[in-house]
């Protein structure tokens, strides 16, 4: 799919806080570089603490200040226009580790710590969660996941969905909702107000309509 009209609709109809925070993924990258070069000339635990708060705290203390101005709103909105879209900040702040993913691969590998970082992100995560270390999660704050459930290899999910609309962007919003004692088989992308019963097995690869 070329994305390039999609880039060039938003880009004109950002408002000023939008492009402000279309810069903060390149600013994260800069923090992270400074401080691996700090690593390798100093190095020294207040180099890796520099590190470790370029990579996870940083994006972390922003998308919670982010959240308490801008809230995302669930249901239709439009990307271009005047009005300031929060989701468009929030995911500019997340897309560091949509970019490099090994960032939170590395939580997954420790039991309960990437359960635990999704929790700070505002999600409702429970207890006994398996999550391969090959998922993508776009939106953080907009999940929520019950007990005793294992995600299979190449799982997404998705709480957002954006399409042309005449000569906008129409932006659709919706929690992800997961019960508990689920199996999640590999390679399903689950998409935006999807509702996953208790006790539901799914098999590999199935398709999740968007639930409005």
């Amino acid at each position: 799919m070329n994305t390039e009209p999609i880039k060039s609709e938003i880009n004109k109809g950002m408002t000023f806080l939008s492009t402000m925070l279309a810069f903060f993924p390149a600013l994260v990258m800069l923090m992270i570089f400074v401080s691996f070069l700090g690593i390798c000339y100093k190095p020294g635990i207040f180099t890796i603490i520099t590190l470790l708060f370029s990579i996870y705290i940083f994006p972390l203390l922003v998308y919670q200040i982010h959240n308490k101005f801008f809230p995302i709103q669930e249901g239709i909105s439009y990307l271009c226009g005047r009005e300031y879209s929060p989701w468009w900040g929030s995911h500019q702040i997340q897309s560091i580790y949509i970019t490099f993913p090994v960032f939170e691969a590395i939580l997954r590998l420790i039991p309960g710590a990437f359960s635990s970082w999704l929790r700070l992100w505002g999600s409702s995560v429970g207890k006994n969660i398996y999550w391969t270390p090959k998922l993508e999660i776009a939106d953080r704050g907009l999940i929520e996941v019950g007990d005793n459930v294992v995600f299979g290899h190449g799982v997404g999910i998705y709480a957002h969905i954006i399409k042309p609309k005449k000569e906008n962007l129409l932006l659709y919003v919706k929690k992800v909702k997961i019960g508990s004692n689920v199996f999640i088989g590999a390679c399903n992308n689950i998409a935006p107000g999807v509702n996953i019963n208790n006790n539901t097995y799914i098999p590999i690869s199935a398709t999740f309509p968007i639930v409005k």
